[in-house]
């Protein structure tokens, strides 16, 4: 279990020992009550994920470089998944997971992450398209 989840437990505890103190079993209702709201609050919001990341292909982005721009230490993946609109491709298994996301250009973000926190990420960008000319000009 990982500390945030521990610290969530025991706030649930100690929400149900103040109600106790407080106001006797209704208190204890009332805090059980409010710990039930937050659990269903945070089952709603991975089930919005998961319907906005079932709507694409997995593994697309719309652009890798913005995405790389947008990630920072310590999201979640649930947050990362709100960012590209889609499901990573699954690229190694926990404990250090790593996914990968790719655009139409072929750029390519992959993301390390280890206990469900991003410690890492790297652009990859395609390779450039060979010009037509010789002379080093562009064709327009």
């Amino acid at each position: 279990m990982t500390p945030a989840a521990i610290g969530g437990w025991a706030l649930a505890l100690a929400a149900v020992v103040a109600g106790w103190v407080g106001w006797g079993w209704r208190g204890v209702a009332l805090a059980l009550t409010v710990v039930v709201f937050w659990l269903l609050l945070q089952f709603s919001r991975a089930l919005r994920v998961m319907r906005i990341a079932a709507q694409r292909p997995v593994g697309d982005v719309a652009s890798a470089v913005m995405l790389a721009s947008r990630l920072h230490r310590g999201m979640r993946l649930a947050q990362v998944i709100l960012l590209t609109h889609s499901l990573g491709r699954a690229l190694s298994p926990p404990p250090d997971e790593r996914f990968e996301w790719r655009d139409a250009a072929g750029d390519r973000v992959e993301l390390l992450l280890r206990d469900g926190r991003l410690v890492e990420w790297q652009l990859e960008r395609a390779p450039a398209a060979p010009t037509d000319r010789d002379d080093g000009s562009a064709a327009f």
